[in-house]
């Protein structure tokens, strides 16, 4: 199956409810795996509040996301014009090794959208970040 959504969504925590509910709706349309819902849900969670909480100095911007189904794999991509911000070379090593109360803040979502997504690129052109990943349906 084929299918795609594109989001407009401001920089606001509340505004996380409503990418899940898109992303449940598109999921159900085009029939995902539930292991794939979960996979798209926990990273548009990880990256969208980096945005929301280190992108922007207030909750009036927006940032886009889309996504495109087609055949065996998904991409999404997501643009917003907030502080540049490579996940890919920018984020910290998360500590893998030491228990939950020890571990300093940070990486641990970066190392999520690595390890759930099958190919990540970012982008900083024309003032915006852009974050492109693909990940095959069926793992």
């Amino acid at each position: 199956m084929s299918a795609s959504l594109s989001l407009t969504v401001k920089t606001a925590r509340d505004e996380l409810e409503r990418i899940t509910a898109a992303i449940d709706n598109l999921a159900e349309e085009d029939d995902w795996p539930a292991d794939l819902l979960f996979r798209v849900q926990l990273v548009l969670e990880e990256l969208a509040l980096n945005i929301v909480d280190y992108g922007h100095d207030d909750d009036t911007s927006d940032f886009e996301i889309a996504f495109m189904s087609e055949g065996d794999s998904l991409t999404i991509e997501i643009v917003d014009g907030g502080r540049a911000f490579d996940p890919l070379n920018d984020a910290p090593e998360p500590d893998l090794t030491s228990g939950v109360a020890e571990r300093r803040v940070g990486g641990l979502g970066v190392h999520f959208v690595r390890t759930l997504m099958d190919d990540v690129q970012y982008e900083r052109s024309a003032g915006k970040n852009r974050l492109k990943m693909v990940t095959r349906k069926v793992r």
